[in-house]
């Protein structure tokens, strides 16, 4: 197999959804690190490359986390994350995962958009209104902080299970509005859970050979270099840069909304 035969995956994508690939995963690791809803960017661009749906659905898990690993590890190395905060709400995070896949089986998706098109309106209020976006965290005793991290995460993880788009910028929104965290916490946090669900659900497309891989890493590639461009604005930056592009992830997340219930 020549090298041009294994980039395009024996011709399974031209060079132009090479490029849109890379062009998609880029913007998409850029957004994810500062605000999460990446994957609102990166799984269309697979499906525009020419990737089958199946295909492109599993080739994203494999571009995924390698951004998010990187933005974790920034932040980690920032101070954003502590681990009596972020290993418990990974664990409360996989379980209802879990939970909302089977629960999945028995929802409908088309209620659950419906509900998502009422709480977006209210998300977007929010980070207009809250310019400061908890620049600090709250002086909570720790117990209560975690209690209240726990039960988002819980719920998050369902949300994840069931439908999952938006997953990360709706998780650094309730951690900032409601678990008493700064933002640079709930990022770091965020990233935790992201890169370990993100991680679980890659498996299970692997072992079921829906991944392209060579088309998986090259997106991989260009999303680390998103993530890593995004990450050391967020750390610069801070809310100054975060709270315009959770308002582009909200938007876009809307109008996917809109479209997938038309569709339906």
């Amino acid at each position: 197999m020549d090298f041009l035969s294994l980039i395009t995956a024996n011709g399974l994508i031209t060079w132009w959804g090479i490029l849109i690939v890379a062009a998609g995963c880029f913007l998409a690791g850029y957004v994810d690190a500062i605000a999460g809803g990446g994957g609102l960017i990166q799984l269309p661009a697979f499906i525009v490359a020419g990737l089958p749906i199946h295909l492109a659905i599993g080739t994203n898990k494999l571009a995924s986390p390698m951004g998010t690993i990187l933005a974790a590890v920034k932040y980690a190395r920032q101070g954003y994350m502590a681990l009596w905060l972020c290993a418990p709400c990974i664990v409360v995070a996989l379980i209802g995962s879990n939970f909302g896949a089977h629960l999945s089986l028995l929802a409908s998706e088309d209620i659950l958009r419906i509900i998502m098109l009422a709480v977006i309106p209210v998300a977007g209020f929010y980070v207009l209104r809250h310019k400061d976006m908890g620049t600090e965290d709250a002086p909570w005793p720790r117990r209560k902080t975690l209690g209240i991290c726990l039960v988002i995460s819980l719920f998050i993880g369902i949300y994840d299970g069931i439908y999952g788009p938006g997953t990360g910028t709706f998780l650094m929104l309730l951690l900032t509005s409601f678990g008493g965290l700064g933002i640079q916490r709930a990022a770091g946090v965020t990233k935790c859970v992201n890169a370990t669900t993100n991680l679980t659900a890659l498996v299970v497309f692997l072992l079921n050979g829906t991944v392209v891989i060579s088309v998986g890493i090259i997106g991989g590639l260009f999303n680390i270099a998103g993530s890593y461009f995004g990450a050391n604005q967020f750390t610069e930056k801070g809310t100054q840069i975060a709270r315009p592009i959770m308002l582009v992830v909200l938007t876009l997340f809307a109008i996917r909304l809109v479209m997938e219930l038309i569709a339906g």
